[in-house]
């Protein structure tokens, strides 16, 4: 009887200490962080976390004028366009990047008056079509990029630099005479002044000519940046500060 006992306790003590399946657990759907870059068809995943302008250029760039720093926005944005959401707030244009203000100023229907003897009217083929002056500028970028082998977000902080006056001329009215009298320029209209010029020496560049826009806009950002007197911009920078000291 004793050496029985032992071989039945046997197989019950092994059915015990077998290992028992664990209990099935509910699935756990992670939560997508933002430091995991999201899968995009199409479009360059972007690892380093960096933000390029149009996925090709950085906007490492330097602002070397003083007054301009605190109105030449760089944020960061692939394709910049805000839509119109802060427009009717106070200051809104030094929050808005300072490559879809150039966007803006493009988008005119030319200037209506006459300008070396022309009158340029581009019926208007710009207005509103936000898309097609990006990729014009996207183009333009390229092309100077190509040509100097420089950033183009760099150029074209030089040509607003170089091409924003700091003077002007108003006229001023005393009793019944009217005479213009030189004024400093503020910062903010100085930046409005020079993206003014460079978006109309883009359109006279290329209206009745076989030079695209894009070409057009890259070669007039090349000149204003090397402060060039064949640039447009440049020559009505040189007009309007001489005006203001021939008003002193």
């Amino acid at each position: 009887m004793d050496e029985k006992q032992p071989q039945e306790q046997a197989p019950q003590q092994a059915a015990a200490e077998a290992p028992q399946p664990a209990a099935k657990q509910p699935a756990i759907r992670k939560r997508r962080t933002q430091s995991q870059p999201q899968e995009q068809h199409g479009k360059d995943i972007f690892l380093s976390g960096s933000i390029l302008l149009f996925n090709k250029y950085s906007y490492d760039v330097e602002v070397y004028d003083p007054s301009l720093r605190n109105y030449v926005n760089l944020k960061p944005i692939v394709y910049p366009n805000s839509y119109g959401r802060k427009s009717q707030s106070l200051f809104h244009k030094a929050n808005l990047n300072i490559i879809e203000r150039l966007e803006n100023t493009l988008m005119r229907g030319g200037t209506g008056g006459k300008i070396g003897g022309k009158v340029i009217r581009t019926k208007g083929r710009l207005q509103g079509k936000k898309v097609k002056v990006a990729n014009t500028i996207k183009s333009a970028f390229d092309a100077i990029n190509k040509q100097t082998g420089m950033n183009p977000i760099q150029v074209f902080i030089l040509a607003l630099e170089n091409s924003a006056p700091i003077e002007d001329t108003t006229r001023v009215r005393y009793g019944g005479i009217i005479s213009n009298v030189a004024v400093d320029v503020s910062a903010s209209r100085r930046l409005d002044i020079a993206l003014r010029n460079l978006s109309m020496a883009t359109v006279i560049g290329a209206f009745r000519n076989k030079r695209t826009l894009a070409q057009a806009l890259a070669n007039e950002l090349i000149l204003a940046s090397r402060n060039d007197i064949n640039s447009y911009a440049i020559k009505r920078k040189n007009e309007t500060e001489r005006m203001a000291r021939s008003a002193k």
